[in-house]
């Protein structure tokens, strides 16, 4: 039953908004910005802001001391009119006197403090500008409403009410079952994509207009300007904290990202390149040149041999052969970890940015991607773009020990992808992307980022990286032995007593080697 009763907000003369006593906004709405986060949701979902982040004007905003990811959202802000409960979504939109202009202001920096809840990371004094003028609704179609963003000068969003994934009645209706929204209140309605970082000195400005109404009405540009904070946060909180994910989600993509970089105005990614004058946490690889060198004429099953001497039994990937005829692989390990699909964990995990796009956005040249799927070959944990984006980082191959989509189209690619197999299916059927850089078992196999990864036309195996000289030497030894032995056996040579060889055989071999 429709409790909406006729207790209308007012404005003043210029149209602007009083302080809101709610403001509510809406994670995702807009088609273009799923598209960008990877997760499209079935229902609307909602954060508060306080009413102290409103600035009615805009003016200026200090981007917090110590921080280095404040984005913009430009957004459609609603203000509700009248004391509204338990409506439909048909009567939702009469329950607003107007829109206007909003710029949801965050701090990516501050997310991990409030674990979702964006109470620091989206509250601060400001992070919510309005206005300048607040268009009526009366007349409005709210499915006709147009939101356009510029930072400095260039327009970086631009899109329409037309196809919203929540419409705004919808978003009243759904909101008005468990809370009574009041004159006043305002709800920002999501944001579309284009929302990246900006830095001090940048100004940004947002409109929202009806451009196919009468008169075209419009809020005018809500303009911020950025500014420098100074006041240093304190011991007695969460700090500022930023890493690959959030500022790949701050920018917009990796691409954004990247031409930040370029153009001075983002800090490079921490996988990537270390800060200027700091020594890097990740060790010396063992993998040298001259080792190398060495491995380049050892196969996996001598390397086997030499490793079963030593105890170490379990070091094959099980199950997995190469997209190529012929391949050869060496590599250290870099991990990525799958767990089994749960419809709750990978609302959460399986979208966006999420850890399988991170391994392959952050595997760096000379690694090898090693992916745990648990065995389970009845989904692709690899896919042509996947594959592609490892190669162009320089990535020493792929090894999965579950499927690969798009096998034929992967399979002309350089890099070398070993898998148990093609299947056509997507993670969603079987698995949720969890975590990367973790010790993980794949086929089998323990795998520790830093691992020694070999993979021939016998399959792929796993060294300690403490053992990979002591095992290399003696393997490529057992190569030149069983080279020779090869020689005599082609030269007519019975094998009994020639392998293995004994006592007579190693002498000739040690005359046949010369001195070393």
């Amino acid at each position: 039953m429709s409790e909406d009763t006729n207790h209308t907000a007012t404005t003043d003369r210029a149209g602007t908004i009083p302080l809101p006593g709610k403001i509510i906004a809406v994670h995702l709405n807009y088609p273009s910005r799923a598209a960008q986060r990877g997760r499209t949701p079935a229902q609307p979902s909602y954060f508060l802001k306080p009413s102290s982040s409103v600035s009615a004007t805009g003016g200026t905003l200090e981007r917090p001391a110590g921080t280095e990811l404040l984005a913009f959202e430009g957004e459609i802000a609603l203000v509700i009119g009248r004391t509204t409960r338990r409506v439909s979504p048909a009567e939702g939109w009469a329950a607003v006197s107007g829109v206007t202009a909003a710029n949801d202001f965050g701090v990516y920096d501050l997310r991990t403090a409030d674990k979702g809840s964006n109470l620091r990371s989206k509250g601060g004094d400001g992070f919510t500008p309005l206005g300048p003028r607040v268009i009526p609704a009366a007349g409005l179609d709210p499915a006709a409403l147009r939101v356009r963003t510029w930072v400095n000068g260039e327009l970086v969003q631009n899109d329409t009410t037309a196809d919203l994934l929540f419409p705004f009645g919808q978003l009243i209706a759904d909101l008005s079952q468990l809370l009574t929204l009041e004159p006043g209140d305002v709800i920002l309605t999501g944001t579309p994509a284009g929302s990246s970082v900006v830095l001090p000195g940048d100004v940004v400005e947002v409109e929202v207009d009806a451009p196919d109404a009468a008169g075209a009405p419009s809020s005018g540009r809500l303009t911020t300007t950025i500014t420098a904070g100074t006041a240093a946060f304190g011991d007695f909180g969460s700090k500022p904290a930023v890493d690959d994910l959030q500022r790949i989600e701050a920018w917009g993509s990796e691409a954004e990202h990247a031409a930040a970089v370029a153009a001075g105005r983002a800090s490079a990614l921490e996988s990537a390149q270390p800060e200027s004058g700091t020594v890097s946490e990740q060790p010396a690889s063992v993998l040298t040149d001259e080792i190398r060198q060495l491995l380049d004429g050892v196969a996996v099953a001598t390397l086997s041999v030499s490793l079963r001497k030593r105890g170490y039994h379990d070091i094959f990937i099980e199950g997995v052969s190469s997209n190529h005829t012929g391949t050869r692989m060496v590599g250290t390990a870099k991990t990525l970890r799958f767990v089994p699909f749960r419809p709750d964990l990978f609302e959460r995990h399986g979208g966006g940015y999420n850890a399988q796009k991170v391994a392959f956005d952050t595997v760096n040249p000379g690694e090898v991607l090693v992916v745990e799927a648990r065995g389970e070959r009845g989904t692709g944990t690899v896919g042509d773009v996947l594959a592609l984006r490892a190669q162009v980082r320089g990535a020493a191959g792929i090894v999965t020990d579950g499927g690969v989509r798009d096998f034929d189209a992967v399979a002309q690619f350089d890099i070398p992808v070993f898998s148990q197999g093609a299947h056509p299916s997507v993670l969603g059927r079987r698995h949720v992307p969890w975590e990367v850089d973790v010790t993980i078992a794949c086929g089998g196999a323990a795998v520790q980022p830093g691992d020694i990864i070999v993979g021939d036309g016998d399959g792929v195996i796993v060294i300690p990286p403490q053992l990979l000289a002591e095992v290399v030497a003696e393997a490529a030894e057992q190569e030149r032995q069983d080279a020779y032995v090869a020689e005599q056996v082609a030269g007519g040579e019975p094998v009994d007593g020639l392998f293995p060889m004994n006592a007579s055989w190693k002498a000739r071999y040690a005359e046949w080697e010369g001195p070393r």
